[in-house]
């Protein structure tokens, strides 16, 4: 399937009708205008006020029948509701809940949810209430309700867990689906995990960004449960994370150890190692969104109370009338007009008369050309568009040779299927350096990212890409910027690239010389031979 995350996506569906089919049932009845409960608000609130009491009722193991129904919203009504019904009125408005809206009067209630995995609607029995048969009083039968499992679905599922309890949560079923083995469950639970981070991020990163607009408009106790869940999620996340990932890696060296050879796996140990690498993946993203939890928890409490002393020291301000201050006293005392100067000098910015300060006196003090070399600093201006520009063409310079050195790797890979890196050393005494290496710098960070990667599976690769989607940092990506050389090279290639794989070989090292570095000097480069080797995918016809 190609859109993993559509896989429960019927059951996502059910709990969604449960709400629609109560939306339905209700918005259509003309009935509540006789209640007095005209609004859907109103309607929704004594709905579920009457299925808190089933609920409360059938914990109690008591009965709950239409006579105890009547008294309960009665008692409701007096109390809150204030509306203008007697007891037996509000006995009929609880036999027209649970029987016309709950019940549906009978008939079965059904909702559609599309199946991705078989291309198909599936039918969701929906049903709310249910009823037995009591004996209250002896001889004397009755019809009491209770909640379904729809029912109490539907009544939990609007009170909701809290936030640092939602991820502990997710990390004990993620725990125990690493110690059963289930990886395949394991994925979606880290995942979830990853998005609950990323939505406590995000979290404050928006309260910084209304602390910014207005303070006041934040308030305090809203700032006291934001740091409350900061300090649950910062407390032992990162610990057990790094944890997890460790029984991870330990996993999958294991599998790599027990069989060199990928192809040499079983269809399971293979699907088992390919979800453990995703596992690994969002563990050390999750790690990164814990880093930055903490960084902007910091930066949170600094910008707040940054902007709360601001708005105190505002608040100090004296303000006066210039008609009742000035104006008026001028017209009184005009002599006053010698001295006009003392209030008008600081409207124009100027600097106050200097006098004498003592304290000056008992400073340390500091040599004066140092002094004058951190002036000029502070002084010096330049034009900062025209500096991006050559910064942004730098960039894409820099991006271009690191495309040049690894579109030479992958060409060589295409045409013989495998070669080492001492092959190249001929085509560079040739005059094709520049392809490989276009200076040290790049050379070295293109190698050391592959001999970091070791196999790199581009299936895998391409469906990590559609599932989730990231600004670019704007360097260089190794990842991403093979999936890109290989849409280019897939098309016009016959056979379609599925691994490639990047080993030191134990030989003896490589030498390339006169290579030009980043500052233009030409040296010489010692590095280990590197065996470079494709897979290809198999065909059917194959």
């Amino acid at each position: 399937m190609q859109y993993d995350f559509l896989k429960q996506f019927p059951r996502r569906m059910k709990n969604v009708g449960r709400y629609a089919i109560l939306y339905a049932n209700s918005s259509q009845k003309t009935v509540w205008k006789q209640f007095g409960f005209d609004s859907v608000d109103e309607q929704m609130n004594v709905i579920f006020s009457l299925l808190l009491y089933m609920m409360e009722q059938s914990l109690k193991e008591e009965h709950c029948t239409l006579d105890e129904i009547g008294a309960y919203l009665d008692n409701l009504n007096t109390t809150y509701f204030k509306k203008q019904m007697s007891y037996e009125d509000c006995r009929k408005l609880g036999d027209f809940i649970i029987n016309v809206i709950l019940s549906n009067e009978g008939r079965p209630m059904y909702f559609q949810g599309y199946n991705f995995e078989a291309q198909a609607y599936e039918q969701q029995s929906i049903s709310y209430v249910a009823n037995k048969v009591v004996y209250p009083d002896a001889d004397v039968k009755r019809t009491s309700y209770y909640l379904t499992d729809d029912g109490y679905n539907l009544l939990l599922g609007t009170l909701e867990i809290e936030s640092n309890m939602k991820l502990t949560i997710h990390e004990i079923l993620f725990r125990m689906q690493l110690e059963k083995q289930n990886y395949d469950k394991a994925v979606d639970s880290i995942k979830n995990v990853f998005n609950l981070l990323r939505i406590q991020l995000q979290k404050i990163q928006d309260a910084m960004r209304r602390i910014r607009r207005n303070a006041l408009s934040y308030s305090v106790a809203d700032y006291q449960v934001l740091l409350e869940e900061n300090m649950d999620t910062i407390s032992d996340t990162r610990k057990q994370f790094l944890e997890y990932r460790g029984m991870v890696q330990n996993r999958v060296k294991q599998l790599e150890e027990e069989h060199i050879n990928v192809q040499k796996l079983s269809e399971k140990e293979e699907e088992n190692l390919q979800n453990l690498l995703i596992i690994e993946n969002y563990l050390n993203r999750a790690i990164d969104e814990h880093q930055k939890i903490l960084n902007n928890h910091l930066d949170l409490k600094a910008l707040y109370t940054r902007e709360l002393e601001e708005l105190s020291q505002m608040s100090l301000i004296q303000r006066f009338s210039l008609r009742n201050e000035l104006f008026d006293g001028l017209l009184q005392q005009p002599e006053r007009l010698e001295y006009l100067d003392y209030f008008l000098r600081p409207l124009f910015l100027q600097e106050p008369e200097k006098i004498y300060n003592i304290n000056k006196a008992f400073e340390i003090q500091r040599p004066l050309s140092r002094r004058q070399e951190i002036d000029a600093r502070e002084e010096l201006d330049f034009d900062e568009e025209t500096w991006r520009k050559e910064q942004e063409q730098m960039r894409l310079k820099k991006m271009q040779q690191y495309e040049t050195c690894l579109s030479y790797l992958l060409d060589r890979l295409f045409l013989e299927g495998e070669f080492l890196l001492s092959d190249c050393q001929k085509d560079l005494q040739d005059g094709g350096a520049e392809q490989l290496i276009p200076n040290v710098e790049i050379f070295k960070e293109v190698m050391v990212e592959l001999l970091k990667s070791r196999v790199i599976d581009i299936p895998a690769l391409q469906k990590e890409r559609s599932e989730f989607i990231q600004e670019s940092g704007g360097g260089f990506q190794l990842n991403e910027m093979l999936l890109n050389l290989l849409e280019t090279r897939q098309e016009r290639a016959e056979k379609q690239l599925e691994r490639i794989y990047v080993q030191r070989t134990g030989e003896e090292s490589v030498l390339f010389e006169n290579v030009e570095s980043p500052s233009g000097k030409k040296k010489s480069i010692r590095c280990s031979n590197v065996d470079f080797k494709a897979e290809w995918k198999q065909t059917k016809e194959e």
